[in-house]
């Protein structure tokens, strides 16, 4: 892959992995809420399912999701119904001990399956797939270099998120701090959700 083109993936993935949206929303609301050691599940599916997203992208679905309109509105209704839902249990957490109860419990294959109903997700793999990898005579090569970078984003980008939470956690557990957090974390998911109903 020219080196014009890797950059031009660097600052794609940066843009897209660093930027709030329902992944680092939902890292940072785990972590302030039950600690960095249980939002690593989510941490760690983030980049499992996306990969898994990006192959099945480049492995035709992508093209399919694009030629079928219908399929597309059933995967963002699915997604925008995930994360009302995720923020409407966000909302109603107030105190550390009702998260622990199991209100923010998002496990591994949660999040690694939240990947396929994420519009942002569908755009940045379509996006790459079109963009790096489809039509290429050397598409596996590419594929190769591309999926390790995303990874390395996706990972780092939710960790770097959770890691934040995780850091606000005594003070969010002074007062009602942590229930206007999570209510304020609530707010991005709606609007995200907002967002993927015009996407």
């Amino acid at each position: 892959m020219p080196f014009v083109e890797f950059t031009a993936l660097l600052a794609l993935a940066t843009a897209m992995s660093f930027s709030p949206g329902p992944n680092t929303t939902l890292a940072t609301a785990l972590a302030a809420n039950r600690g960095l050691r249980h939002a690593m599940r989510f941490v760690w599916a983030v980049p499992v399912g996306w990969s898994a997203l990006l192959l099945v992208c480049a492995g035709g679905v992508g093209a399919l999701v694009v030629a079928v309109p219908a399929l597309r509105l059933a995967i963002k209704v699915a997604g925008i119904a995930y994360l009302l839902w995720l923020a409407f249990k966000l909302s109603r957490s107030a105190q550390l001990g009702q998260a622990q109860a199991g209100r923010m419990d998002v496990g591994f294959w949660q999040g690694a399956a939240m990947q396929f109903v994420n519009i942002k997700a569908w755009l940045l793999a379509l996006t790459i797939v079109a963009g790096w990898v489809a039509g290429r005579e050397d598409s596996l090569a590419r594929l190769g270099v591309v999926l390790p970078v995303m990874v390395v984003f996706a990972f780092s980008s939710n960790l770097l998120y959770a890691a934040t939470g995780a850091l606000l956690r005594q003070w969010l557990a002074q007062g009602r701090r942590l229930l206007w957090f999570n209510r304020a974390m609530a707010l991005v998911l709606v609007i995200t959700a907002g967002w993927m109903v015009k996407a």
